[in-house]
């Protein structure tokens, strides 16, 4: 799966985390995460994993 970078952005913005606060939320560390925010895919679990720390739906943070 392929988050939107900048969906991701928004979300980190709107609940005031960093990449390194979501990936102590998450479990994902936070390299994957720099991946993830530079466009690269990710597996599903990591993915929703994302979106659960995040509070919002998967289909939320994927591109269009």
């Amino acid at each position: 799966m392929r988050i939107d970078p900048a969906k991701l952005a928004y979300e980190l913005v709107k609940n005031d985390l960093t990449l390194k606060a979501l990936s102590a939320k998450s479990g994902v560390s936070r390299p994957t995460l720099c991946y993830i925010k530079g466009g690269k895919r990710c597996s599903d679990t990591t993915g929703i994993k994302i979106a659960n720390a995040l509070d919002v739906d998967i289909k939320d943070l994927l591109e269009d």
